[in-house]
């Protein structure tokens, strides 16, 4: 076989890059969705969060699927889209931020799945014990060592994995729907907030961090652009992966007030699909959800070591990641990259250990941390619909279509920064601001300018949220 027919075997079709998107978006998530959501909110709160979270999202996924048509140079969406319409140092942030935010993702994955457990294993905890992490960590290398053997053998395995766990999140929503009851739903409309509780606006805030997260992933056709057979794949994946997600997540959470008390659904124990199905029909069910849940996320686990790695190696290509990060294998996996996520993940392994609810807290980090990269490829977007760049022998009926989206998906992006809060955005620039000292010596490999003068401005911006980030860890106005 000639190179060229090697490098067109290994090219993915529509099918698999609609795959990636909804592996990388159907992971621990979905299994969390019926205990997050009733702990902020009731029906209606609900039903608003899905129409705020879907609108918000399928706009930045219109974002991508035009970045992808209107700049078909670009080979890494997430991280280039910033570095190109921002500058090098925002972009080098955007890659870090999301290269981060996927690792912690992964981490979370890891303290679900031993926690999950825990009926089996007591010695797991709360997937927060040495056994545990010990336990998580020989899987996590072992992943490695998979995707070293190949990025397309580790694509088809996921499209494998992305059929097989959506089997028992459709057998919840037919289970539920038999068992629905229709009073106890009704009781469940407002949340509280007619009876003294938060009012519907700081019930629907309190939701978005997580469905910013059970959304991670919708960048991920994007990201392996670059393997797509056809360019123009990467933005129907992305579009049909995000609509048929919508409605699986958006189905599950509202169904499960129909089966336990507002109150009740806030205190189960994750998984909580799984909880609300043993409700419904005993305790196979919560066994059956369990096995389908570490299906799910050992696929996504695998979609998000991935897209993690990528990023780095494509930061390194530019030349904004030191150059030992654009290594690739002879099977054109980026090993360099993949090893320091791994690392990542390692240590954020180790760290559990010592931190107080550690569940939620990675998973509202790895939301954060997501939400920079989102916003800058927005505002990509919107800058070259105003600028007409890409857009030369186009109705412009295109363009205004285009800038219309990008302006919705920069305010959605910017609201969703304010609703996680103070704290996690001080938290996210103490990670950032040291990754500066990476970005620095790969500016010094390079013999380049450190920084231009809108550089310095977001530079001096982080690193002032990273020094009040930690003199409010030291007072406890900030907390882990």
């Amino acid at each position: 076989m000639t190179t060229t027919e090697q490098k067109s075997s290994s090219k993915l079709s529509l099918p698999a890059l609609t795959a990636m998107v909804v592996g990388s978006m159907v992971g621990a998530g979905v299994f969390t969705l019926p205990q997050r959501l009733a702990s902020e909110t009731g029906v209606l709160g609900a039903v608003i969060a899905w129409v705020v979270a879907g609108a918000g999202m399928l706009m930045l996924a219109f974002v991508f699927q035009a970045l992808a048509v209107r700049k078909p140079h670009l080979d890494n969406g997430v991280y280039v889209y910033a570095r190109t319409g921002f500058g090098v140092y925002p972009g080098f942030l955007s890659a870090f931020g999301f290269w981060a935010s996927a690792c912690a993702g992964n981490t979370f994955y890891w303290v679900l799945i031993t926690s999950t457990l825990k009926p089996l294993v007591p010695a797991f905890g709360d997937g927060d014990t040495i056994w545990a992490v010990l336990v998580s960590s020989v899987f996590v290398w072992g992943f490695y060592l998979l995707i070293m053997r190949g990025v397309k053998e580790a694509a088809g395995i996921n499209a494998i994995v992305t059929a097989a766990k959506v089997i028992p999140l459709l057998l919840f929503v037919v289970v539920v729907i038999f068992a629905f009851k229709p009073d106890v739903f009704l009781a469940n409309i407002t949340g509280g907030y007619d009876s003294g509780g938060e009012n519907l606006f700081e019930q629907v805030r309190g939701t978005m961090l997580v469905t910013v997260f059970v959304f991670l992933g919708i960048e991920g056709a994007s990201v392996y652009s670059r393997f797509a057979k056809k360019r123009a794949d990467v933005g129907r994946a992305t579009v049909l992966g995000f609509l048929s997600v919508l409605a699986l997540f958006a189905t599950i959470s509202i169904i499960s007030y129909g089966i336990l008390p507002k109150e009740q659904l806030g205190e189960l124990r994750q998984p909580s699909v799984g909880s609300v199905l043993e409700s419904a029909v005993g305790p196979w069910g919560a066994w059956f959800i369990s096995a389908g849940l570490i299906v799910s996320v050992l696929g996504a686990f695998l979609a998000w070591s991935l897209m993690a790695a990528e990023v780095l190696f494509a930061a390194a290509k530019d030349k904004d990641m030191p150059k030992f990060l654009a290594k690739s294998t002879p099977k054109d996996v980026p090993g360099n990259a993949l090893l320091l996520s791994t690392l990542l993940i390692q240590a954020l392994l180790v760290i559990v250990l010592f931190a107080d609810g550690a569940l939620d807290f990675m998973l509202d980090l790895t939301a954060s941390l997501a939400l920079m990269p989102f916003a800058l490829a927005a505002g990509y977007a919107l800058k070259i619909a105003l600028t007409r760049d890409g857009y030369a022998g186009l109705p412009d009926r295109t363009r205004i279509r285009d800038l219309v989206v990008a302006a919705i998906a920069v305010v959605y992006t910017l609201f969703l920064i304010w609703a996680a809060g103070l704290q996690l955005l001080l938290l996210s620039c103490v990670l950032l601001a040291p990754a500066t000292l990476l970005y620095g010596f790969a500016r010094r490999e390079q013999r380049g300018r450190l920084f231009t003068t809108p550089g310095w401005i977001v530079f001096i911006l982080v690193a002032v949220g990273a020094i009040v980030g930690i003199i409010g860890l030291i007072t406890g106005f900030v907390s882990i």
